[in-house]
């Protein structure tokens, strides 16, 4: 079957139909979805009652999968991360924020896949960096570039929410020194498109290098706030089987936490990126 394409923003998200993510993908079903991914930034396919090994399988498709530090996982398949919100605190995706920026190597995108959801709420909402970079004044685009930001896996995982057993604490200590704070720039250009995103989040970016501390402070908070202006953003409420795959080098998201005490279980798998680069 060829893939339908229905575009649902201006600034990102198209529904894909036509495929069955659990078979293997003809080459030109998968170089299809590629595309769509570039052109579109996040993907939704309904219906898609995957098992573990084929959201892994799907996921691999795009690049090699990512073992998240603190999350746990599928037993026999650790790629694929689980967000039960029954077995772990997941407040810290209820804010704005790009997979993993703490890695040398963030996430090139993420497949994530609805497992149990709520009567209501839960929904998750996506940000285009890319539209919120070309809204900027071009002064102010010209000033952001160049500029790096520093990055710190603690500010979205603190040691009082996630060191509270001794395990939990030794895990914590050693993702800690594994992933030290580091710099990104604050402006990154797509690897493949060559388009400028803005690649700064609430969730792990700490501070902007080149400036001093409240220069930083003032300059960050309105960048969090422009890049998730609403026409900047899509927000998508999930039925159960739906997959949604986004390209996490150009866009960010939150997941609503408005739905205790009602459970909500997630499956993701993350593929590793590139080194970000400036223009």
């Amino acid at each position: 079957m060829s893939l339908t394409i229905t575009p649902l923003s201006p600034a990102l998200g198209a529904r894909i139909d036509g495929v069955d993510l659990s078979r293997d993908l003809t080459a030109d079903q998968r170089d299809g979805i590629e595309r769509a991914l570039l052109d579109h930034q996040v993907l939704f396919f309904r219906d898609q009652p995957l098992q573990p090994d084929q959201h892994a399988r799907f996921a691999a498709l795009f690049g090699e999968l990512h073992v998240h530090p603190i999350y746990p996982s599928v037993p026999d398949t650790p790629q694929i991360m689980v967000l039960d919100t029954d077995l772990t605190d997941v407040r810290d995706n209820a804010i704005w924020h790009t997979d993993v920026t703490f890695l040398p190597t963030p996430a090139l995108g993420a497949v994530l896949s609805a497992k149990h959801l709520p009567p209501w709420g839960g929904d998750t909402l996506w940000a285009s960096g890319i539209a919120a970079f070309e809204t900027l004044s071009a002064p102010l685009q010209r000033m952001l570039d160049g500029l790096t930001a520093t990055h710190d896996f603690t500010r979205s995982f603190p040691l009082e929410r996630f060191g509270t057993t001794p395990e939990a604490l030794e895990r914590w200590e050693q993702t800690r020194r594994t992933y030290p704070p580091l710099s990104h720039p604050v402006v990154r250009v797509h690897p493949v498109s060559g388009r400028k995103a803005l690649f700064v989040n609430e969730g792990f970016t700490a501070r902007i290098n080149e400036l001093n501390a409240s220069e930083s402070a003032a300059l960050l908070a309105f960048l969090f706030a422009h890049a998730t202006r609403p026409e900047h953003t899509i927000r998508w409420r999930w039925r159960q089987h739906d997959v949604a795959f986004w390209d996490n080098r150009v866009t960010q998201h939150y997941a609503v936490d408005d739905y205790r005490p009602q459970r909500r279980v997630m499956q993701r798998a993350t593929i590793l990126g590139d080194v970000p680069f400036g223009g």
